[in-house]
């Protein structure tokens, strides 16, 4: 595979040197030539064939993407094609509706470009976090350590979301187009196969 990728980790929170590192790795895997950085603005969003949405706290988050205008941006870009992994905190802002287990219904922003319910701090607080081997069938790995740190979950997707994997009865992975979420903390398993899939979708759209 060849190409000249710019690929863009948000830094509005969240594991981003994992993200940064893990795609890097996906990319050299790939053979795909480019860059990952980090983005905040509108201008840097506007740049870049790809964007990871890093987990953190969603609330804060929304907030810091609405004030630096980047929401916008960020969904206008999606909605025209832009591959986008959202990763935990990163997969709630990514979703159609949100709600919190313990105080409901959040009205956080929230981009709406993934057309799945979601719900906050399922599994409890960060005492909570654990690690699981889950299959994921679509992406070839009959095992893949997945780590949930004060994690959402999936309570509905909508028809044309493809569930990649679940946990406890749960999607926990899902993927709409060029639009991919996790539960979970991917950057954080050792495997690249999420971000080589997110590689892969980039190098398509760059040649659009």
């Amino acid at each position: 595979m060849e190409g000249q990728l710019r690929v863009g980790v948000t830094t509005f929170q969240g594991d981003v040197e994992e993200h940064l590192l893990a795609t890097r790795e996906a990319m050299r895997r790939l053979g795909v030539r480019g860059e990952v950085v980090t983005v905040k603005l509108p201008e840097e969003i506007g740049s870049v064939d790809a964007i990871i949405i890093p987990g953190g706290e969603s609330t804060v988050m929304s907030r810091l993407a609405q004030r630096t205008k980047s929401l916008d941006v960020i969904r206008r870009r999606v909605f025209e094609g832009l591959p986008v992994l959202g990763t935990c905190a990163g997969l709630i802002f990514l979703a159609s509706r949100v709600y919190d287990r313990v105080v409901g219904e959040t009205r956080q922003p929230i981009l709406g470009v993934l057309d799945i319910t979601v719900e906050r701090n399922s599994y409890g607080r960060q005492r909570d976090s654990f690690e699981v081997q889950i299959p994921i069938p679509a992406l070839n790995r009959d095992s893949f350590r997945a780590v949930f740190i004060r994690a959402p979950s999936i309570v509905e997707v909508g028809t044309g979301v493809e569930v990649l994997a679940t946990y406890a009865e749960r999607a926990v992975a899902v993927r709409q187009g060029s639009v991919l979420g996790t539960t979970f903390h991917p950057e954080l398993s050792g495997d690249t196969a999420f971000h080589e899939v997110l590689v892969t979708e980039a190098v398509k759209y760059s040649k659009r």
